[in-house]
């Protein structure tokens, strides 16, 4: 393991919740309230770089707002993410393209937000297509795709434009059985360069203990233990199972 790829230090983040009783109690009234939900409540863990971590929770725990927040689609509402100027890709459904653009768009577009010049993404495009098995798909508007669809060109984006941090939430279990074990053996061969550091979201254990160095469960948005791998997930099998 190498120097530190990843501080959250006393990360809180809240959703506001608007709340009416009715329309007519809003307009006649004019009354309504505003509750916060608190999604990650006084998080604090590091990730060393090259480290594998992965990341287990209830549905509902903060898993996906927090791997959101480390990729900085939206900042903590209390304490600090500092990613110490490595480059972080975010790897999950539903995030990041443009429905009416193609798929071979939305990989300039995706690669360009990343960082990548134009041509350094264009240099990946083929590699990139074919690993997704989009064929002809690929210049149709990905609004048109299916959940596997998508799900295997965010895939290949993420996996052929490598960057220093890799956020993983759950597209390692999308699509079918064959390209499932194609993403796990792409994602098994960038795991071990040392200098690539990974966040896993999952519900598989196997995969995570295949794969990961430490696993942090996360109940309720707040830490209930990290440490190691079998331990962790020891622990939280037999509190999914009371």
């Amino acid at each position: 393991m190498g120097e530190c790829a990843i501080d959250v230090k006393n990360v809180s983040i809240y959703y506001r919740i608007l709340n009416g009783t009715s329309v007519r109690k809003s307009v006649w009234e004019k009354k309504q309230r505003n509750l916060m939900h608190k999604a990650i409540k006084g998080l604090s863990f590091s990730v060393n770089s090259g480290e594998v971590l992965g990341i287990v929770g209830k549905n509902g725990s903060g898993k996906s707002t927090l791997l959101r927040s480390i990729a900085g689609i939206f900042a903590p509402n209390e304490g600090v993410i500092d990613l110490h100027g490595h480059t972080v890709s975010l790897m999950a459904l539903g995030i990041g393209f443009i429905d009416r653009l193609s798929g071979r768009e939305n990989i300039v577009l995706s690669g360009m937000l990343l960082g990548f010049t134009e041509q350094e993404v264009e240099d990946k495009v083929q590699e990139i297509i074919d690993f997704s098995e989009l064929g002809e798909f690929i210049d149709r508007p990905v609004a048109t795709y299916s959940s596997g669809m998508y799900s295997k060109l965010a895939f290949a984006i993420t996996a052929m434009l490598e960057t220093d941090i890799m956020l993983v939430d759950e597209v390692l279990s999308v699509g079918d059985s064959r390209f499932q074990q194609k993403s796990f053996t792409k994602m098994r061969d960038l795991i071990m360069d040392v200098n690539t550091t990974v966040l896993i979201v999952s519900h598989s254990m196997e995969t995570l203990k295949e794969l990961c160095d430490r696993i942090l469960w996360i109940h309720d948005g707040a830490m209930q233990e990290i440490g190691e791998t079998e331990l962790v997930l020891q622990h939280y099998a037999e509190f999914m199972n009371c």
